[in-house]
């Protein structure tokens, strides 16, 4: 074969190419989508007449009440992830993070040999049961700005348990505030219920012997005559002569 035959060959090959490379390219100008305004599917979605809103989400039980089942042995097992930036035990070093020894009750931004966030130092006061429940949940949230990248602690029990397991961590553990009593009586043993004191009174009240009720009449008094008037002459008595009166 000689060159001739070669070069024809190829050429071709090489229109072929060609013709179907300006096809792809007239197929994409013509069939080509129009792009969306906004990025995503729209969903059209029917609201059923009458449906309710949607509920709002439900509020968690107070702190006190989770730490009353708390269990440090737990909340020791949840901080091992956080064994990459801090130290727990008595004397131990500063990592990425203070180290938590002694943390609840403890000023904020006051670990020795720590470089604290302006965030933190800003805070106050000291680590209370709320404070570092507030920063377990978000830390974010709670002191913007903090060096921190810990996402937080969702689940309220789980938060108990470590505040739990921190409180444990002293040589002189604080108590661990508890729940408000419900405030509901309870009752007497024997099943004896208490009066109430807003009972109606008898209607009648009996009076003290010797206070008479009512007052009867008492008897009749004679009326007594003036001196020089006769009384009336009884009935069958004879009148008595005047005086110079012979009686007969």
């Amino acid at each position: 074969m000689d060159s001739f035959e070669v070069n024809k060959i190829l050429g071709a090959i090489l229109f072929t190419c060609l013709v179907l490379l300006a096809l792809n390219i007239a197929a994409g100008a013509l069939f080509t989508p129009e792009p969306p305004k906004k990025p995503g599917y729209e969903i059209a979605v029917q609201e059923e007449p009458g449906a309710a809103t949607a509920a709002a989400p439900a509020t968690e039980q107070p702190i006190e009440q989770a730490l009353a089942s708390a269990d440090p042995k737990r909340g020791q097992q949840s901080t091992k992830a956080c064994q990459t930036c801090h130290t727990f035990e008595k004397g131990g070093p500063n990592k990425i993070g203070p180290n938590l020894w002694d943390v609840v009750g403890r000023k904020k931004g006051t670990e020795g040999g720590f470089a604290y966030s302006d965030a933190i130092k800003s805070k106050g006061g000291e680590w209370t049961v709320d404070d570092l429940n507030k920063f377990l949940t978000n830390p974010r949230g709670y002191a913007p700005g903090t060096k921190m990248s810990f996402a937080g602690m969702q689940r309220e029990n789980q938060r108990a348990d470590v505040i739990a397991y921190l409180n444990s961590l002293s040589d002189n553990p604080k108590p661990l505030p508890t729940a408000a009593p419900s405030g509901e009586e309870k009752p007497k043993a024997g099943g004896e219920t208490t009066p109430k004191q807003d009972q109606a009174a008898p209607a009648d009240k009996a009076k003290p012997p010797g206070q008479a009720q009512s007052q009867a009449p008492g008897p009749a008094q004679p009326q007594g005559t003036s001196p020089g008037q006769s009384e009336a002459p009884k009935p069958g008595s004879s009148p008595e002569p005047a005086p110079g009166q012979k009686s007969e």
